[in-house]
């Protein structure tokens, strides 16, 4: 049983989706720094999961 989960997000600069990795034993409830894969803008990643669903909030990273 895996418990890496591919998961994507909208990019809050472009708009582009990115792919992200979710380790669901150690990214849950957490929340981190990524580049958006197309235009490069730091993007502040919170994953968590709701009802079972893994569920990824991007915002932008001096909002």
């Amino acid at each position: 049983m895996s418990l890496t989960n591919a998961t994507t997000f909208e990019c809050p600069y472009c708009m582009t989706i990115n792919d992200l990795e979710v380790d669901e034993m150690y990214d849950i409830d957490q929340t981190q720094i990524v580049d958006c894969q197309i235009c490069c803008q730091p993007i502040v990643v919170t994953v968590s999961k709701v009802d079972g669903e893994i569920s990824v909030q991007a915002d932008v990273e001096n909002e």
